[in-house]
């Protein structure tokens, strides 16, 4: 049987509820990121400059 490592006898915490490693959404990877400024929704004036073949539905 092997010696046990330093390591091995450390308490490890398995429930830490800190910060995340890595965020959902960068900033980059907003309107904002890009230096753009989100104003209201855009649903009437994108359904209006739908293409012809998108048909009517």
């Amino acid at each position: 049987m092997t010696e046990p490592q330093p390591d091995d006898l450390r308490p490890v915490d398995l429930f830490d509820d800190g910060l995340p490693v890595l965020p959902d959404q960068t900033v980059d990877d907003t309107d904002h990121g890009w230096g753009e400024w989100r104003g209201d929704d855009d649903d009437a004036r994108l359904i209006e400059d739908r293409p012809p073949h998108w048909g009517f539905n």
